[in-house]
């Protein structure tokens, strides 16, 4: 049984080990490649991270200085922003701890 078929065999209930996103998960190609196609990515999963906690940083102290100028509106948007920066910054390391590189 080949490689490829045994991984499909697996399905989806597979749990990814570091060494299956080195190698690439099956299935996802570059049509293109060997012709002259784009080098093979990495994710930027580290610099999501960074902007993630500069996110949620930024927002958090901006969202404290409306509510102190009375811009509860203001506020209210900057804390919205500030939880999905969290929300992000949570997910992301939940994928680097995983084991996806990037």
């Amino acid at each position: 049984m080949s490689d490829s078929a045994r991984e499909s065999a697996r399905g989806a209930r597979h749990r990814r080990t570091r060494a299956d996103y080195e190698r690439g998960l099956y299935d996802y190609h570059d049509p293109t490649a060997g012709v002259g196609g784009a080098a093979p990515t990495r994710s930027a999963l580290t610099l999501r991270l960074w902007l993630a906690g500069f996110g949620l940083v930024f927002c958090t102290v901006a969202a404290v200085v409306c509510f102190r100028a009375e811009l509860v509106a203001f506020g209210v948007v900057l804390v919205v922003l500030a939880v999905i920066a969290a929300v992000d910054l949570m997910w992301v390391a939940h994928r680097k701890r995983r084991g996806e590189p990037g």
